[in-house]
C-alpha cells in the first residue's frame, strides 16, 4: 500500500495559521509525525489560504527540511505547478485533474517534463458520476491521454471519487465496482487511490466506517490511499486486508515489521 499523509492541509486550523504566520515548526512537526507513521508521500495543500505560489513552495521546503519523503502537491493549476514542482527534491505526485481533455492537455506536459505522477479523478466537468460505468468511462479518457503523451501508466493514480456514506449511501457500491475495473486498463496497471476520509464525512462512527470501507477497497484493487497515517487501527486494517488478498507474505509479526 502507498500511504499518502493528508494532514499538511490548510483546512486544518493549525496548518492554516502556520502558513499565514510562516511558522515552520508546525509544518515540520506535522511532517515528522506522518513520516513516523510510515507515510510514503506527504500531501501538501495550500487550499484557500493563499493563491501565492511562494506560499506553497514554502510549505514544501519546510517539509523537505524535516523529512526525506516525496511530496503530493495538492494543486492542479498549471502555473502553480510550474513554480512548485522544481522545488521538490524528488519527483512529486500531482493531486489532481479531472477527465477533461483541455485540462489534461495543460497538465500532462508538465507532469511528463518533471517525471511526476498524477492523480486522475474519475469525474468530468459535470461533477461526480452517479454510476460505476461513468466512472470507468472517465478513467478511460485519462488513461488514453496518458498513452497519447507516452507517460508510463504506472505513474497514473486513478481515483474513483469517494462520496459520503451518510448522504449518498448508494454510491459506495458504485465506487467499489468502478475500482475493480480500473486495474484492467493498462499494463503496467494504473494505481488506484482514494481520499478515504470522504466516506465518513458527517458520520458519527468515522473510524469504523473508514476501516471497513478501506478493507473493501483493498479487495477491489486499491493500492494507494490518502489518509491519516497516524491512525494505527486504520493502518492495521489495511495491512491485514492486503495480507488476506495475498499482496504480502504472512508472518506473525507482519504488523510490527511494517512499523520498524
Amino acid at each position: 500500500m502507498i500511504f499518502i499523509g493528508e494532514r499538511i492541509n490548510t483546512g486544518f486550523k493549525s496548518i492554516k495559521n502556520a502558513v499565514l504566520n510562516k511558522d515552520g515548526d508546525v509544518i515540520r512537526e506535522c511532517a515528522r509525525k506522518q513520516a513516523n507513521g510510515k507515510a510514503d508521500y506527504l500531501d501538501v495543500n495550500l487550499g484557500a489560504a493563499s493563491n501565492n505560489p511562494e506560499d506553497l513552495c514554502w510549505m514544501i521546503e519546510m517539509v523537505q527540511e524535516e523529512v526525506d519523503l516525496p511530496i503530493c502537491i495538492d494543486n492542479n493549476k498549471p502555473q502553480m505547478l510550474k513554480e512548485t514542482i522544481p522545488v521538490c527534491k524528488r519527483p512529486p505526485l500531482v493531486n489532481s485533474v479531472i477527465a477533461d481533455e483541455k485540462k489534461l492537455d495543460e497538465i500532462l506536459p508538465i507532469v511528463k517534463q518533471y517525471g511526476a505522477s498524477l492523480i486522475g479523478l474519475a469525474m468530468d466537468e459535470s461533477g461526480s458520476p452517479a454510476t460505476a460505468d461513468k466512472r470507468v468511462e472517465n478513467a478511460g479518457l485519462i488513461v488514453a491521454k496518458f498513452m497519447e503523451y507516452d507517460i508510463p501508466t504506472d505513474k497514473l493514480f486513478l481515483d474513483p471519487i469517494v462520496m459520503p456514506l451518510k448522504f449518498m449511501q448508494n454510491q459506495a457500491v458504485e465506487i467499489l465496482q468502478a475500482s475493480s475495473q480500473f486495474g484492467l486498463f493498462a499494463d503496467p496497471p494504473c494505481h488506484i487511490v482514494c481520499g478515504l476520509s470522504n466516506i465518513s464525512n458527517g458520520a458519527i462512527h468515522k473510524g469504523l466506517i473508514n476501516r471497513i470501507f478501506a478493507t473493501m477497497l483493498v479487495a477491489n484493487g486499491l493500492d494507494a490511499v490518502i489518509m491519516n497515517v497516524n491512525d494505527e487501527d486504520l493502518v492495521d486494517a489495511i495491512l491485514t486486508a492486503e495480507l488476506i488478498m495475498n499482496k504480502s507474505i504472512y508472518a506473525d509479526s507482519y504488523l510490527e515489521a511494517f512499523k520498524r
